[in-house]
């Protein structure tokens, strides 16, 4: 067989409904693995701010942002989290195709509070760092570089390559 062309797409596999939740369910975990690690530091790493000396002396905006970033952190790792427990609650109950849809939902919930989470840190940081007015557009240019990546690339390589049945 040959490269398929850019309107082309495989015939997908042959698996049952069960087969293909079952590869969807691992995959999913896999996604949720990578992305769990990174959460958890970044978690870790925003609990034990509070307990610095240069806390003490942040500005009132600068102490709302880093709450603001601990409750988004904390939020996400739930999400995160809530897709495997999601599965432990629901396995066995032969409901492994809505069990995968609705843990693949709440990943996607926990991606988007991770977008929230890295930006409200970006913001905190950067404040803290640069004292410069240029940080706000420093943050948003960041935030637009995850969205092109996390969103809108998968979206334009969903439409470029989707079959057009």
């Amino acid at each position: 067989m040959g490269v398929l062309g850019p309107r082309e797409t495989s015939p997908g596999r042959h698996e049952t409904p069960e087969e293909r939740s079952d590869r969807r369910w691992t995959e999913l975990l896999q996604e949720v693995r990578v992305i769990q690690t990174g959460v958890q530091i970044l978690f870790g790493f925003l609990l034990t701010v509070v307990f610095t000396p240069r806390f003490a002396t942040l500005a009132p905006t600068d102490r709302a942002i880093y709450v603001t970033t601990v409750l988004l952190g904390a939020a996400t790792t739930g999400a995160l989290v809530g897709t495997v427990t999601f599965h432990r609650l629901v396995a066995g109950h032969r409901l492994k195709s809505e069990t995968v849809l609705w843990a693949s939902r709440l990943a996607l919930v926990g991606i988007v509070l991770l977008l929230a989470t890295v930006t409200s840190a970006l913001l905190l940081i950067l404040r803290i760092a640069l004292h410069d007015s240029a940080v706000p557009w420093i943050v948003a240019g960041l935030v637009g570089w995850f969205m092109i990546c996390w969103f809108a690339l998968p979206a334009w390589i969903l439409y470029r390559y989707s079959s057009k049945d």
